[in-house]
């Protein structure tokens, strides 16, 4: 019977003699009745077991922790919050034409014709009849050099002719509140940019009629006739619009909804505030914007940035709409490198242009409604107003209604979903529940060992 005890307090070597001392005094709940001296062998193993069994459930509990802690779970709060007074969007529009043809000449279409209106110069005769022009080409000698920046700020559609009437919050508003912009759908227009010199507007309520109100007329008696399909052509009529903070730039060709004429289209927008997290809970971009073009990181500044650059290497000039002081590319360039190589970044490599979302940013949601304008009683006076045929104003003309739904906004945020106080919360509850340890009982374990 005595050869199946436990080694008591004196046997083997001296330094199991040492660790049973330790066993005995460690505040380690259970360990020191394994070594009770004069108590019966199946008792201790009991304890033993119990123990170690103890010890095996927190090590395996302890792990999940750790393990749920190294895949940095995060959680995301949804909540509205009113707010007394609400920062007005910037809206960016585009006649879908850019490219007026009363503005064409016969210059314009030596240079142009071939590689961005698809007319060969066979054909120049019969697009020029088609604009409604005499084709008379003897006496005619081309610029030595063309200027593509020049001639689409010439040619695009003037907002004091597009602009029939405006109202912000019940005040009269008029072409100088539209700041002219380059986007790759020509020379466009924005309500609201912010830029130098432009205060930003507010809005003190929500609602139809506590927003921008336009009437615009698209002008399709100077669309240019369609000869072929190329970038720089359109099978529609109407305008092109942005909803956008006035912190990053517009991306219209591929952010913008369009507005038809012949409509009055209502836009309840809603601003939303989104917070997303650094790695490694997320993926958003916290480091500021490195770039010679932009002072404020978003995706689209970054886009722009990342095509611009792209271009350079590539082409060795930029787009009218690109930022920067490179060459403007030649109508040739255009046709044979920039688009081209503008619709491969887009449609296939995505990966060169990888733009992360920014850590904070405001977007806009839009619900959209439209009724039909003019109505048969109203037919009449508008025409009689703008000294048009009824014909004219169901074709050409269109009234945008932008405004808040309500003073309040979303707020989305990403949070942290486990935290090293959590973990240090929960493995110090599973050592106490387990082995009845604390963090004392680890400095006692780490002594014994310095002194062994």
């Amino acid at each position: 019977a005595m050869a199946a005890e436990l080694p008591g307090p004196s046997a083997g070597a001296p330094g199991a003699s040492t660790f049973i001392s330790f066993a005995r005094s460690c505040t380690l709940h259970g360990l020191g009745r394994i070594f009770v001296p004069g108590a019966p062998a199946p008792r201790r193993l009991l304890w033993a077991g119990a123990f170690l069994a103890s010890l095996g459930t927190f090590l395996l509990q302890a792990g999940q922790r750790v393990r749920h802690y190294a895949a940095y779970p995060r959680i995301t709060a949804l909540d509205e919050a009113q707010s007394r007074v609400l920062i007005f969007p910037a809206i960016t529009l585009c006649n879908y034409n850019r490219i007026r043809r009363s503005q064409l000449t016969l210059n314009d279409l030596f240079w142009l014709g071939g590689d961005l209106l698809a007319v060969g110069t066979e054909d120049f005769p019969r697009y020029l009849r088609a604009l409604g022009r005499t084709p008379d080409l003897d006496g005619f000698f081309p610029s030595k050099s063309y200027d593509l920046g020049a001639f689409y700020q010439r040619a695009g559609h003037p907002i004091h002719e597009m602009l029939l009437h405006c109202r912000f919050r019940g005040q009269d508003c008029g072409p100088e509140n539209f700041t002219a912009i380059f986007t790759r759908l020509g020379k466009c227009y924005t309500f609201n940019s912010g830029g130098p010199g432009r205060e930003v507007l507010t809005t003190l309520q929500g609602g139809a009629g506590n927003g921008l109100e336009l009437m615009l007329n698209v002008q399709q008696e100077e669309y240019l006739p369609v000869w072929g399909d190329t970038d720089e052509t359109s099978y529609e009529a109407g305008v092109k619009v942005q909803i956008h903070s006035q912190e990053e730039p517009p991306f219209i060709d591929q952010l913008g909804f369009g507005v038809a004429p012949g409509f009055q289209t209502f836009v309840s927008c809603q601003q939303q505030r989104l917070v997303y997290l650094p790695p490694p809970w997320g993926d958003c971009k916290a480091t500021p914007i490195e770039s010679d073009f932009f002072t404020n990181y978003s995706i689209t500044a970054c886009r722009l940035d990342c095509e611009t650059r792209y271009l350079a290497e590539n082409c060795n000039c930029r787009m009218v709409h690109m930022p920067g002081n490179a060459n403007v590319c030649t109508p040739e360039q255009y046709k044979e490198c920039a688009d081209p190589a503008l619709d491969f970044l887009v449609k296939k490599d995505s990966d060169y242009c990888a733009c992360r979302t920014p850590c904070a940013m405001v977007r806009y949601g839009k619900e959209l409604s439209m009724v039909k304008i003019p109505s048969k009683a109203s037919a009449r006076y508008l025409a009689k107003k703008f000294n048009k045929t009824e014909q004219y104003i169901a074709d050409n003309v269109l009234v945008l209604d932008i405004f808040f739904e309500a003073l309040n906004y979303e707020m989305i945020e990403q949070k942290k979903a486990y935290e090293v106080a959590g973990l240090l919360g929960d493995i110090g509850g599973q050592m106490g529940l387990f082995i009845g340890a604390s963090l004392l009982t680890i400095l006692e374990i780490f002594d014994y060992l310095y002194e062994v």
